[in-house]
């Protein structure tokens, strides 16, 4: 028997960059976001006998895609056996739907697959805790994927909390032909952290305990404002902010989207990649613009560190006219909407329904 899991991307509705940390990562805040868009993770274990070494064979549709050891199906799985004490003879083979290296968290998704679809086959399941303490080992924004829908990221993003679902909305994700570095993003980042610094406040320079304290509380700050967006009542702050009351699933999406722009929702990495690539920029106006028979996006933004971006949008006509303005432009695009914890996982195990594009 193989087992079919469908592997969601995401985007990041706000990522705030903290100070370097001894394990040489950066602290994060983000609020995460599973859309539909999807590649498929087929696995097929076979229990092997005691005393025998464990078996991985993988491989992809897309060559650019490591098949061993490297890859983080193969690093999950193997953690995962180990665990479970358990050898086996596992096969797993990635049908790549979506762009590698786009900010789009697919590698880490298509891992949670891997984790899914082999406790399936082999009918053994680790605890919740188990699976989240693999899932932060092997990477940052893979444990995210345990929980999907809107989710709250802090830590170096490992650290995820669930947050009341944004309602389905639609968006539109550019993909432009641009591979970013992502480690190179976090030394542009710390590198812009020191400039304009006198000597004489060497001491408030990040690095240095008051700057790294800073840098924490406003990440503490930014996860609570931006929980808290979420998660309060959108009718009782309707006459406090402004924002007219929720009357349609479609409202309701806008004006949480709305409130997290007012909770100061920023993607940190724009300000050094859009140095580096000032093409990205470009993609981003071209995503926030109006068209002549269309409204501009709710909310648009880098995704992660990029090259992908992503516009919200109120209605199919709206994001339907962005995608023709990017096309145009010749930036590959997807049209897509948001995907909420429940059909998350309601879908995640493929079984004949449409793919959901």
């Amino acid at each position: 028997m193989t087992t079919r899991i469908r592997s969601h991307a995401k985007i990041n509705l706000g990522l705030a960059i903290g100070p370097a940390r001894a394990d040489g990562y950066h602290a994060l805040a983000t609020v995460y976001q599973t859309i539909a868009i999807h590649d498929f993770v087929d696995v097929t274990a076979v229990a092997l006998p005691s005393g025998t070494a464990s078996e991985i064979t993988l491989t992809c549709t897309e060559k650019f895609v490591p098949c061993d050891d490297r890859n983080t199906c193969w690093k999950i799985v193997e953690r995962a056996l180990e665990r479970l004490n358990i050898a086996a003879q596992v096969t797993i083979h990635i049908d790549k739907r979506l762009p590698v290296q786009g900010g789009l968290g697919a590698g880490s998704a298509n891992a949670v697959a891997a984790l899914i679809g082999l406790e399936v086959e082999l009918g053994i399941a680790l605890s919740t805790a188990e699976n989240l303490a693999i899932a932060a080992e092997t990477g940052s924004d893979v444990p995210l994927f345990l929980i999907g829908g809107t989710v709250l990221g802090l830590g170096r993003g490992e650290q995820v909390s669930p947050l009341p679902d944004l309602p389905e909305t639609h968006c539109v994700l550019a993909v432009p032909d641009v591979r970013v570095s992502t480690p190179q993003a976090f030394r542009d980042w710390d590198r812009l952290q020191t400039e304009g610094f006198p000597a004489q406040n060497a001491r408030e320079m990040p690095g240095n305990e008051l700057t790294h304290s800073h840098a924490s509380d406003r990440l503490e700050q930014l996860g609570r404002t931006w929980a808290a967006a979420l998660i309060a009542p959108q009718e009782s702050r309707a006459n406090a902010t402004g924002v007219f009351s929720a009357a349609s699933g479609k409202d309701r999406a806008e004006n949480l989207l709305l409130e997290l722009v007012r909770a100061g929702t920023v993607n940190d990495f724009e300000q050094v990649i859009f140095t580096q690539y000032p093409s990205l920029r470009g993609i981003l106006e071209t995503l926030k613009q109006h068209s002549p028979d269309g409204s501009p996006a709710i909310y648009a933004a880098l995704s992660g560190s990029g090259s992908a971006l992503f516009g919200l949008y109120r209605t199919a006509e709206d994001a339907r006219a962005a995608v023709e303005r990017l096309e145009a432009q010749g930036v590959a695009t997807y049209e897509t909407r948001t995907v909420g914890r429940q059909e998350y996982w309601r879908t995640m195990i493929e079984n004949g329904v449409s793919d959901g594009q």
